[in-house]
């Protein structure tokens, strides 16, 4: 069979994105910052732990703050100027990720909280004795 020589680029190209959606995920452990567009493919991520902070330093807001200013740098390359924000999970990092967004250039058209609560889901663990 002859090869054929079309060539398979794997990174793509620099991407116009007028509106995208930034999740945040705010564990007791870290904070990831992912932001998608509007079909929900994902267009640049950070964390607290590849901000360089490693340990009980991944779970504090400074680290929160500093891993959304690395997702929205990307975006603002990017051309975005209007985002949607999901917020999910109970983690310390929540408000400061937030804050940190606002004070970009990016105008935020909602901020939701998607947070799962259960509605009386699993059945608790049995009472310690001591």
């Amino acid at each position: 069979m002859p090869k054929s020589s079309k060539k398979i680029n794997l990174r793509k190209g620099k991407r116009r994105l007028p509106k995208g959606v930034i999740h945040i995920q705010a564990s007791f452990n870290n904070t990831i910052v992912t932001v998608t567009d509007i079909r929900g493919q994902v267009v640049s991520w950070s964390s607290a732990g590849t901000c360089g902070f490693k340990g009980a330093k991944k779970s504090t807001p400074f680290a929160a703050q500093t891993a959304a200013e690395n997702a929205t740098c990307l975006l603002i390359d990017q051309g975005m100027k209007q985002a949607e924000i999901m917020i999910s999970g109970p983690g310390p990092g929540r408000d400061t990720a937030l804050r940190a967004i606002r004070r970009s250039d990016i105008t935020l058209s909602f901020v939701r909280d998607v947070t799962p609560m259960p509605h009386n889901g699993c059945r608790p663990p049995r009472k310690r004795r001591v």
